[in-house]
């Protein structure tokens, strides 16, 4: 079965899914859609996500799936093992809720932050808000805090393995540090552990 997978380097959400491809052992044929030239509003393109978004997984079919979460659980159910969106009731809502939590809290605040930063400023798509950046940065500062708090008490986000929500973290962290100047404090010596443990993985450099 070929899986293709519309990718452009650097990206955190594509990530997100190469990632949890790479822990399952599904291989996906990356296509790269180059968000600098706009491919990714070209009506083509459209016609496979309408909202204009990478990534979008295609199937041999034709069919696609957007948003990464989404593609994640096709994934999940395509290939079971290894679990990563949990194995019971209880833990499958626990995973789910700390995911949300990191896309509503974390993610959103990276976001604001990418769009009203120097890098967005210089393609001239956006009116930039210095205050909303200003306010952003803070949050994500703020919530780094939490999860080094939380991580002195559970070695992952979901407790005690590895599971989507890691993958979701790991993407965030490392764009926000690497794009957006939004790294980690190194005082916050359990964010910075459970970084150095899932940068680890095999899984981390797909």
């Amino acid at each position: 079965m070929t899986l293709k997978l519309y990718d452009y380097k650097g990206a955190p959400n594509p990530r997100r899914v190469k990632i949890f491809a790479a822990e399952k052992g599904i291989e996906l044929t990356l296509i790269n859609c180059d968000m600098s030239k706009r491919e990714h509003k070209t009506p083509e393109f459209l016609q496979k996500n309408p909202s204009g978004k990478i990534p979008v997984l295609e199937l041999e079919d034709g069919r696609c799936i957007p948003e990464s979460v989404s593609i994640c659980r096709y994934l999940e159910a395509i290939q079971p093992e290894p679990n990563l969106f949990g194995s019971d009731p209880f833990e499958m809502a626990w995973i789910d809720a700390r995911n949300r939590q990191l896309e509503l809290e974390l993610w959103s605040q990276i976001g604001t932050s990418w769009v009203n930063g120097p890098i967005v400023g210089k393609m001239g798509l956006f009116k930039q808000i210095p205050a909303a950046k200003e306010a952003s940065d803070a949050n994500v500062r703020r919530y780094y805090e939490r999860l080094n708090t939380e991580l002195g008490e559970q070695a992952f986000i979901a407790g005690s393995r590895y599971t989507v929500a890691d993958i979701t973290l790991l993407s965030a962290v490392d764009f926000a540090s690497a794009m957006v100047g939004l790294a980690p404090d190194n005082d916050l010596v359990n964010l910075k552990n459970w970084h150095e443990r899932v940068s680890a993985r095999p899984s981390a450099s797909a």
